[in-house]
């Protein structure tokens, strides 16, 4: 089980970015990680890449999206993301949703919704409330059953450990 699991045709570029971020999902599944992955896009190319690295580093603010966002960052030389889109498999936290809106992200795509802790409706929305200084444009369900069904393969893994 080294190689990606899934076999996916991208129909669209949403979809085909989400293929990258779920490739790096699939990165943090091999390293016994959470797996959600994130990719920052700008002018159609993957600028910068992350997957949870949250037991490796022993760091919980090490999610996905944190972490592709300060590459993201690095790689425009500027923490004004301005012109990108944040594609993540899973819908972000309130940690990584505040990181979007300080580093002015202005599209977020997401695949599956996440109950426990997500913050774009499925246990808060704080992309509801107009912001003062930036607003975020937001597509979510893009490949949804991959991003969901990864996370399931994971967790049925863990169980099957213990």
């Amino acid at each position: 089980m080294h190689n990606f699991p899934y076999h996916i045709i991208p129909g669209n570029d949403d979809e085909k970015f989400m293929l990258e971020a779920l490739k790096e999902a699939w990165k943090a599944f091999k390293a016994d990680e959470v797996p959600v992955g994130a990719v920052l896009v700008k002018d159609k190319h993957v600028i910068a890449r992350g997957y949870n690295q949250v037991e490796m580093l022993q760091d919980a603010t090490a999610h996905a999206e944190m972490l592709c966002i300060t590459a993201g960052e690095a790689a425009c030389e500027n923490w004004r993301l301005a012109g990108t889109t944040l594609y993540c498999t899973i819908e972000p936290c309130t940690m990584c949703a505040g990181a979007m809106l300080l580093s002015r992200v202005p599209t977020l795509v997401w695949g599956a919704p996440d109950v426990r802790h997500g913050a774009n409706g499925s246990w808060v929305d704080l992309f509801k409330t107009t912001h003062p200084t930036h607003q975020i444009q937001v597509r979510t369900g893009v490949l949804a059953d991959y991003c969901s069904q990864i996370l399931k393969d994971f967790f049925k893994l863990q169980r099957e450990k213990k």
